[in-house]
Protein backbone atom coordinates (compact mmCIF):
# COMPACT_ATOMS: atom_id res chain seq x y z
CA UNK A 1 0.00 0.00 0.00
CA UNK A 2 1.52 3.32 -1.06
CA UNK A 3 0.37 6.60 0.41
CA UNK A 4 0.84 10.33 0.79
CA UNK A 5 1.48 12.76 3.61
CA UNK A 6 -0.20 16.08 2.86
CA UNK A 7 1.27 19.09 4.63
CA UNK A 8 -0.42 22.35 5.68
CA UNK A 9 -4.04 21.61 4.65
CA UNK A 10 -6.65 24.37 5.13
CA UNK A 11 -8.31 24.46 8.55
CA UNK A 12 -11.45 25.88 10.11
CA UNK A 13 -10.90 29.28 11.71
CA UNK A 14 -9.73 29.06 15.32
CA UNK A 15 -12.50 31.38 16.54
CA UNK A 16 -15.16 29.15 14.98
CA UNK A 17 -13.64 26.05 16.59
CA UNK A 18 -13.69 27.76 19.97
CA UNK A 19 -17.30 28.82 19.45
CA UNK A 20 -18.30 25.22 18.72
CA UNK A 21 -16.43 24.06 21.82
CA UNK A 22 -19.14 25.71 23.90
CA UNK A 23 -21.83 23.30 22.70
CA UNK A 24 -22.49 19.60 23.14
CA UNK A 25 -22.20 17.03 20.38
CA UNK A 26 -25.98 16.46 20.36
CA UNK A 27 -26.71 20.18 20.05
CA UNK A 28 -24.32 20.66 17.13
CA UNK A 29 -25.56 17.61 15.25
CA UNK A 30 -29.19 18.67 15.70
CA UNK A 31 -28.35 22.21 14.63
CA UNK A 32 -26.81 20.87 11.41
CA UNK A 33 -29.91 18.87 10.56
CA UNK A 34 -28.94 15.70 12.44
CA UNK A 35 -25.78 15.20 10.41
CA UNK A 36 -22.11 14.57 11.15
CA UNK A 37 -22.38 12.02 13.95
CA UNK A 38 -19.95 9.15 14.08
CA UNK A 39 -21.52 5.88 15.18
CA UNK A 40 -22.37 5.08 18.81
CA UNK A 41 -19.54 2.54 18.98
CA UNK A 42 -16.99 5.38 19.11
CA UNK A 43 -16.87 5.92 22.88
CA UNK A 44 -14.76 8.01 25.30
CA UNK A 45 -12.22 6.41 27.60
CA UNK A 46 -12.92 9.19 30.13
CA UNK A 47 -16.02 10.98 31.40
CA UNK A 48 -16.91 14.65 31.77
CA UNK A 49 -14.59 15.88 29.01
CA UNK A 50 -15.46 17.89 25.89
CA UNK A 51 -12.92 18.87 23.25
CA UNK A 52 -13.06 20.62 19.90
CA UNK A 53 -10.27 20.92 17.38
CA UNK A 54 -9.24 20.63 13.76
CA UNK A 55 -8.79 17.18 12.27
CA UNK A 56 -5.47 15.67 11.30
CA UNK A 57 -6.51 12.49 9.51
CA UNK A 58 -4.73 9.15 9.27
CA UNK A 59 -5.44 6.18 7.03
CA UNK A 60 -3.51 3.14 8.24
CA UNK A 61 -3.25 -0.54 7.50
CA UNK A 62 -4.99 -2.81 10.07
CA UNK A 63 -2.68 -3.72 12.94
CA UNK A 64 -0.09 -1.16 11.82
CA UNK A 65 0.52 2.23 13.46
CA UNK A 66 3.38 3.46 11.26
CA UNK A 67 1.28 6.30 9.85
CA UNK A 68 0.32 7.55 13.32
CA UNK A 69 4.04 8.12 13.88
CA UNK A 70 4.13 10.04 10.61
CA UNK A 71 1.04 12.04 11.58
CA UNK A 72 2.52 13.28 14.86
CA UNK A 73 4.87 15.51 12.86
CA UNK A 74 1.87 17.08 11.09
CA UNK A 75 -0.01 17.81 14.32
CA UNK A 76 0.00 21.15 16.12
CA UNK A 77 -1.79 23.37 18.59
CA UNK A 78 -5.54 22.85 18.59
CA UNK A 79 -5.60 19.72 16.45
CA UNK A 80 -7.38 16.41 17.05
CA UNK A 81 -5.90 13.26 15.55
CA UNK A 82 -8.47 11.09 13.72
CA UNK A 83 -7.43 7.56 12.74
CA UNK A 84 -9.07 4.86 10.66
CA UNK A 85 -7.85 1.75 8.84
CA UNK A 86 -8.40 0.32 5.39
CA UNK A 87 -10.48 -2.51 6.87
CA UNK A 88 -11.94 -3.13 10.34
CA UNK A 89 -9.38 -3.30 13.14
CA UNK A 90 -9.68 -3.30 16.93
CA UNK A 91 -5.97 -3.66 17.76
CA UNK A 92 -4.51 -1.13 20.18
CA UNK A 93 -2.96 1.23 17.64
CA UNK A 94 -2.63 4.11 20.11
CA UNK A 95 -1.39 4.43 23.67
CA UNK A 96 0.32 6.58 26.28
CA UNK A 97 3.56 7.21 24.39
CA UNK A 98 1.71 8.61 21.38
CA UNK A 99 -0.38 10.76 23.72
CA UNK A 100 2.76 12.11 25.38
CA UNK A 101 4.18 13.21 22.03
CA UNK A 102 0.89 14.73 20.89
CA UNK A 103 0.20 16.57 24.14
CA UNK A 104 3.63 18.20 23.89
CA UNK A 105 2.56 19.56 20.49
CA UNK A 106 -0.70 21.03 21.79
CA UNK A 107 -3.00 18.34 20.38
CA UNK A 108 -6.36 18.23 22.18
CA UNK A 109 -7.28 14.58 21.76
CA UNK A 110 -7.62 11.57 19.51
CA UNK A 111 -10.52 9.79 17.80
CA UNK A 112 -9.83 6.21 16.70
CA UNK A 113 -11.94 3.98 14.51
CA UNK A 114 -9.76 1.21 15.97
CA UNK A 115 -8.57 0.03 19.36
CA UNK A 116 -6.76 1.97 22.06
CA UNK A 117 -4.72 0.90 25.07
CA UNK A 118 -3.11 2.45 28.18
CA UNK A 119 -6.49 3.93 29.00
CA UNK A 120 -5.72 4.50 32.69
CA UNK A 121 -2.50 6.30 31.77
CA UNK A 122 -4.42 8.48 29.28
CA UNK A 123 -6.90 9.45 31.99
CA UNK A 124 -4.09 10.16 34.44
CA UNK A 125 -2.40 12.51 31.98
CA UNK A 126 -5.69 14.20 30.97
CA UNK A 127 -5.39 13.28 27.32
CA UNK A 128 -8.85 12.97 25.80
CA UNK A 129 -9.54 9.90 23.66
CA UNK A 130 -12.44 8.26 21.87
CA UNK A 131 -12.18 4.83 20.25
CA UNK A 132 -14.15 1.93 18.81
CA UNK A 133 -12.49 -0.62 21.12
CA UNK A 134 -10.10 -1.01 24.02
CA UNK A 135 -7.44 -3.61 23.34
CA UNK A 136 -3.97 -4.41 24.64
CA UNK A 137 -3.13 -6.07 21.31
CA UNK A 138 0.09 -4.60 19.91
CA UNK A 139 0.85 -3.52 16.35
CA UNK A 140 3.62 -3.42 13.74
CA UNK A 141 5.14 -0.57 11.76
CA UNK A 142 5.46 -2.06 8.30
CA UNK A 143 2.97 -0.67 5.80
CA UNK A 144 2.53 2.70 4.12
CA UNK A 145 -0.63 4.76 4.45
CA UNK A 146 -1.72 8.38 4.27
CA UNK A 147 -1.95 11.47 6.45
CA UNK A 148 -4.22 14.49 5.91
CA UNK A 149 -6.40 12.90 3.24
CA UNK A 150 -10.20 12.52 3.38
CA UNK A 151 -11.25 9.47 5.38
CA UNK A 152 -14.61 7.94 6.27
CA UNK A 153 -15.87 6.66 9.62
CA UNK A 154 -19.38 5.27 9.95
CA UNK A 155 -20.40 6.90 6.69
CA UNK A 156 -19.14 10.36 7.68
CA UNK A 157 -16.40 11.90 5.56
CA UNK A 158 -13.72 13.67 7.60
CA UNK A 159 -11.29 15.95 5.82
CA UNK A 160 -8.15 17.48 7.28
CA UNK A 161 -9.03 20.79 8.87
CA UNK A 162 -12.68 19.90 9.54
CA UNK A 163 -13.88 20.50 13.09
CA UNK A 164 -14.10 17.53 15.43
CA UNK A 165 -16.25 17.94 18.54
CA UNK A 166 -16.33 15.11 21.08
CA UNK A 167 -17.89 14.62 24.50
CA UNK A 168 -19.58 11.93 26.61
CA UNK A 169 -22.29 11.50 23.95
CA UNK A 170 -19.90 10.72 21.10
CA UNK A 171 -18.20 12.52 18.22
CA UNK A 172 -19.48 14.86 15.49
CA UNK A 173 -17.63 16.26 12.47
CA UNK A 174 -18.38 19.74 11.11
CA UNK A 175 -17.09 20.58 7.61
CA UNK A 176 -14.63 23.44 7.93
CA UNK A 177 -16.70 25.65 5.58
CA UNK A 178 -19.74 25.24 7.84
CA UNK A 179 -18.04 25.83 11.20
CA UNK A 180 -19.32 29.37 11.72
CA UNK A 181 -22.82 28.49 10.51
CA UNK A 182 -22.89 25.48 12.83
CA UNK A 183 -21.86 27.62 15.80
CA UNK A 184 -24.55 30.21 15.06
CA UNK A 185 -27.23 27.56 14.63
CA UNK A 186 -26.12 25.82 17.81
CA UNK A 187 -26.42 29.08 19.75
CA UNK A 188 -29.94 29.59 18.41
CA UNK A 189 -30.88 26.04 19.38
CA UNK A 190 -29.55 26.52 22.90
CA UNK A 191 -31.60 29.72 23.27
CA UNK A 192 -34.70 27.80 22.20
CA UNK A 193 -33.94 24.97 24.61
CA UNK A 194 -33.40 27.45 27.45
CA UNK A 195 -36.90 28.82 26.89
CA UNK A 196 -38.33 25.29 26.86
CA UNK A 197 -36.41 24.36 30.00
CA UNK A 198 -37.84 27.39 31.79
CA UNK A 199 -41.36 26.42 30.67
CA UNK A 200 -40.88 22.86 31.97
CA UNK A 201 -39.61 24.18 35.29
CA UNK A 202 -42.77 26.30 35.40
CA UNK A 203 -44.86 23.16 34.98
CA UNK A 204 -45.74 23.19 31.29
CA UNK A 205 -45.91 19.77 29.64
CA UNK A 206 -44.20 18.82 26.42
CA UNK A 207 -47.57 17.62 25.14
CA UNK A 208 -48.79 21.20 25.23
CA UNK A 209 -45.62 23.09 24.37
CA UNK A 210 -45.04 21.00 21.26
CA UNK A 211 -48.70 20.68 20.29
CA UNK A 212 -48.58 16.91 20.63
CA UNK A 213 -52.12 16.37 21.87
CA UNK A 214 -53.42 16.86 18.34
CA UNK A 215 -50.77 14.42 17.09
CA UNK A 216 -51.98 11.76 19.53
CA UNK A 217 -55.57 12.33 18.40
CA UNK A 218 -54.50 12.17 14.74
CA UNK A 219 -52.82 8.83 15.41
CA UNK A 220 -55.91 7.45 17.08
CA UNK A 221 -54.48 7.34 20.58
CA UNK A 222 -57.33 7.66 23.11
CA UNK A 223 -57.52 8.36 26.83
CA UNK A 224 -59.38 5.79 28.97
CA UNK A 225 -59.91 5.64 32.72
CA UNK A 226 -58.65 2.52 34.43
CA UNK A 227 -62.21 1.27 34.91
CA UNK A 228 -63.03 1.77 31.24
CA UNK A 229 -59.83 0.06 30.17
CA UNK A 230 -60.41 -2.86 32.52
CA UNK A 231 -63.95 -3.37 31.24
CA UNK A 232 -62.79 -3.35 27.61
CA UNK A 233 -59.85 -5.70 28.17
CA UNK A 234 -60.44 -9.43 27.53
Amino acid sequence: MSGVIVTDPPKAAAEDVEALAGFGVATVSEAMGRTGLLGPEIRPVQQGVRVAGTAVTVLSWPGDNLMIHAAVEQCGEGDILVVTTTSPCTDGLFGELFATALKQRGVRGVVLNTGIRDTQELRDMDFAAWSRAVSAQGTVKATGGSVNVPIAIDGQVIRPGDVILADDDGVVVVPRERAREAAERSAAREDKEAATRAAFIDGQLGLDRYGLRDKLKELGVEYRSYEEYAEESP
